[in-house]
């Protein structure tokens, strides 16, 4: 009877294996054709090995990155894999960056160490998706010396992973999916959150600011917003699936919707979110200055639950660097935005990137920049050494800066940044804030780890059972970059 009910099941996975997607479908219905489809295969192997699949996804990058990955996982979840971090797994997934050239290099490296895994485990699949994958280089690189790499597509068609996964199994090689550049969004599809209370929520793509040093758009692609209504009806499953917080994402949200019909505004849209129940935290990531409105600062200073952080990379303190970047401001318009946020907004955090070392910059130039980072005093700063990116303007530009050179003013730069943000930072020292509780601190189980709205993070005593909850904590003690505190309350109901 057991042999029987086996040959029946054969049978049923043979018949959905031989399937062909029916015309006429959306886009997200035909993945989700092939998510059935790669199930059959998945479910077929995992008989033959007599245990389940496992998956891993590994993320480089920023935190659109983060959130393609959820796709990516709850993809493998709904196709059959069972989810794990270790890259010893049957199927995994490097989901690359390629802002700066160390993060290919990170790439390459890991590359090596899943060739032996894949030599011990000869059914074990790799694909590699990204934006480095947006890179003819990169591609070709991995096509003459990574040959053991089943799947490679990009950041257009991240939708399509069932899809890839069914021709890998249908086809034999190397399997290669990139497209330059798409006007289609398709969001409909399995997610594996990472975090039950918060998520982060794609409001648009792409990027159109063209700064010299940048890849993004060139691997990104053009600026395509999605419909608010759909926006706004995620937003609302979440909600009603116990997220408290999200986090809008886009390469530049501050020109979210100019590409619509009608156009709508970035304000408009926080104003439609911040009436959905059950939200209880707006953040958002990332804001060019040259875009930043005045109603957006009024939206931000109105609010009761967009947080009070808002991250404004800089880049340069130099106004003729930030000309040569094709930035669209200059260190006194920066400078005069930064103190309009900040009466508007008296308990903002600002945090912003810097880079040093970019082509041609002197001393005077890194001067302008130190001076910038002293009266705006950014509560972080994130730092880099220029990286030169084959393809955009800046690499081909005269005068590139000498390592030694870039590292010295990186150094100095670095500790005035710590000097700055570390006065910012005690400044809630003594009073009550309300936290939400994220996870178990890493170096005391006693303690919980949570963020205030400005996105410091506090260690407080708690248990699990707390974790996506908000509290009144009172902030006892700075430590520099966090704070230790004290609940003072129960977990806060909804408003």
């Amino acid at each position: 009877m057991e042999r029987a009910m086996n040959d029946k099941v054969n049978t049923m996975f043979a018949e959905e294996i031989g399937q062909t997607a029916p015309a006429g479908l959306s886009e997200a219905e035909r993945q989700r054709f092939f998510v059935k489809k790669a199930a059959g295969y998945v479910a077929e192997e995992s008989r033959a090995l007599g245990r389940p699949l496992t998956a891993a996804v590994t993320t480089f990058g920023c935190q659109m990155n983060a959130r393609d990955s959820e796709k990516l996982s709850g993809i493998l979840r709904e196709i059959g894999y069972r989810l794990q971090e270790e890259e010893d797994a049957d199927f995994v997934i490097f989901n690359t960056c390629t802002v700066r050239d160390n993060a290919n290099q990170r790439v390459y490296g890991r590359l090596g160490y899943l060739h032996a895994n894949k030599k011990k485990n000869p059914h074990m699949k790799i694909a590699l998706c990204g934006c480095m994958m947006q890179e003819p280089g990169a591609v070709e690189k991995i096509r003459n010396s990574y040959d053991f790499v089943d799947i490679i597509f990009g950041t257009h068609n991240i939708f399509k992973l069932a899809e890839l996964i069914v021709r890998s199994y249908e086809q034999k090689g190397m399997l290669i999916d990139i497209w330059e550049d798409t006007s289609q969004i398709v969001e409909d599809l399995p997610i594996q959150r990472k975090y039950p209370f918060k998520s982060g929520v794609n409001i648009m793509f792409g990027c159109n600011n063209f700064c010299s040093y940048c890849i993004v758009p060139y691997v990104r692609g053009r600026e395509r917003s999605r419909q608010p209504k759909d926006i706004l009806q995620e937003i609302e499953r979440l909600a009603a699936d116990g997220v408290k917080e999200v986090m809008l994402l886009g390469q530049n949200v501050n020109s979210y919707g100019r590409n619509l019909e009608p156009p709508v505004s970035f304000g408009e849209l926080l104003r439609e979110v911040e009436k959905i129940e059950g939200i209880r935290r707006i953040r958002f990531m990332t804001s060019h200055p040259k875009d930043l409105s005045d109603d957006l600062i009024r939206v931000m200073a109105d609010s009761k639950k967009i947080c009070r952080h808002l991250h404004l990379p800089l880049q340069s303190g130099s106004s003729r660097l930030l000309k040569l970047m094709n930035r669209r401001y200059d260190k006194e318009q920066y400078l005069a935005l930064a103190a309009k946020i900040r009466k508007a907004i008296p308990d903002i955090s600002i945090t912003t990137d810097i880079i040093v070392g970019f082509p041609g910059e002197t001393e005077e130039d890194f001067l302008d920049t130190l001076d910038v980072v002293k009266q705006v005093q950014f509560e972080n700063a994130f730092t880099f050494i220029y990286s030169k990116r084959t393809g955009t303007p800046a690499a081909s530009m005269d005068d590139q800066i000498p390592d030694k050179v870039a590292h010295e003013r990186f150094d100095r730069l670095l500790k005035l940044v710590q000097e700055t943000a570390r006065k910012r930072a005690g400044l809630l020292t003594g009073t009550v804030q309300t936290v939400l509780a994220e996870s178990v601190n890493t170096q005391d189980d006693s303690l919980l780890t949570g963020r205030l709205s400005n996105n410091s993070l506090v260690h407080f005593p708690g248990t699990p059972d707390m974790i996506g909850g908000l509290y009144q904590i009172a902030l006892l003690e700075c430590k520099g970059f966090y704070y230790i505190g004290k609940q003072v309350k129960g977990e806060l109901e909804d408003e």
